[in-house]
């Protein structure tokens, strides 16, 4: 598999945290595999995969204010593959399960409230490392002022 995503998620440890990227901060491919085969899927586009393989394991970046599923944690609802919700539960982040086969798909997100899906405009890794960027440069920083 190509690796068109991985270097940029590696990064997000480079630049948002003390020391250098290491393999172990990603699942291994029979970590990846084994949770992968505990979830509602059995594949997931590239973009989301290279998260997983390059960042998984690094707590900091899946519980970043908002929370990355696991991939054993992955569920499919509505006809979208769930992989990301917010602190307080009203928001659910997902693509279609249609797009499986997608290396890198739109992504969508459900009001839980309204049961209702909407686009973002951005693709699984557009929409990551958005996401990060905004949590680290802003929303951390915020946080850490009013401590």
């Amino acid at each position: 598999m190509s690796e068109l995503f991985s270097q940029s998620y590696r990064n997000l440890v480079t630049d948002h945290f003390e020391g250098e990227w290491e393999p172990d901060d990603g699942l291994s491919e029979q970590e990846y595999a084994d949770a992968l085969a505990e979830s509602d899927v059995s594949v997931l586009p590239a973009a989301l995969e290279q998260f997983y393989r390059s960042v998984g394991a690094v707590e900091d970046i899946m519980e970043a204010y908002y929370f990355v599923w696991d991939p054993d944690e992955l569920e499919i609802q509505d006809g979208y593959v769930c992989f990301m919700e917010d602190e307080d539960d009203r928001y659910t982040w997902g693509f279609p399960v249609e797009s499986l086969s997608v290396p890198d798909p739109l992504v969508f997100r459900r009001f839980n409230a309204k049961d209702s899906w909407a686009e973002t405009g951005a693709t699984i890794s557009e929409y990551l490392l958005d996401y990060f960027e905004w949590v680290f440069t802003e929303v951390e920083p915020a946080v850490e002022e009013d401590l």
